[in-house]
């Protein structure tokens, strides 16, 4: 065998050799169009109204961007099935944090809840919001809510805080309850680690952000009114 050939054999070697690793390369590269494959490029009925939400080109068709966005959506949220499709829950979720945002700094400007009983903390199914008042005077919030869900809806009424456990255990659903404060029967204001708007919601009481149910910790007591009104999207 002379140098040439030796040098021949070396280079179809290499050759080879490459070619070996590029299968694999190749192969991590076409995950991406299988992985994308799972969002569902069908357009839904609120396509417009979500792509607005969004901040997405509106023109009412799907398209890869808004599924994958749509989806970062529902992760955050817990919404599912989580495959990007502009789906009626979707929308219902986003409708409700339209009207939360529009609530503002006068979320009692209806005078849905009473403003004659002094210190009250209302609570708003429909836009699911709650707030501290005193009279007609905002003392905290508006803030976002997590209530009943259908079947297990938060009920409502005038109530009055009766019991209260900063460091509660629920023996019925076996999690802890940071911040329980109870208005009516088993029903009580506390907090969660669940987002505000994951569906299809609690099982009956008032689930809040943790910072929110040490505020109302901190603001409210035993014997405060607590008002429930309205009727929470989907229930």
């Amino acid at each position: 065998m002379n140098g040439f050939t030796l040098r021949a054999g070396k280079r179809a070697g290499i050759a080879a050799g490459l070619a070996s690793l590029l299968v694999p390369a190749a192969l991590v590269l076409g995950a991406a169009p299988a992985q994308a494959a799972s969002c569902n490029v069908t357009t839904g009925p609120y396509q417009k109204q979500v792509e607005k939400f969004l901040g997405r080109t509106v023109d009412g068709r799907q398209s890869l961007g808004d599924c994958q966005a749509i989806q970062a959506f529902q992760r955050k949220h817990g919404i599912t099935p989580t495959v990007g499709y502009a789906g009626p829950l979707t929308w219902r979720t986003m409708n409700t944090m339209i009207q939360q945002k529009a609530a503002g700094t006068n979320p009692n400007k209806d005078r849905k809840c009473p403003t004659n009983r002094g210190r009250i903390a209302c609570v708003d199914l429909t836009r699911q919001l709650s707030w501290i008042q005193d009279g007609s005077r905002l003392k905290y919030g508006p803030v976002p809510v997590r209530t009943g869900k259908d079947g297990t809806e938060t009920r409502t009424g005038l109530k009055k805080i009766y019991w209260r456990n900063i460091n509660h255990w629920s023996t019925l659903y076996n999690v802890s309850m940071p911040y329980s404060q109870f208005f009516d029967g088993g029903q009580a204001f506390h907090s969660t680690t669940k987002s505000m708007w994951n569906p299809p919601g609690s099982g009956g009481c008032v689930n809040m952000r943790s910072a929110d149910a040490k505020a109302y910790w901190n603001l409210l007591r035993n014997g405060d009114d607590v008002y429930v009104y309205g009727r929470k999207p989907g229930t």
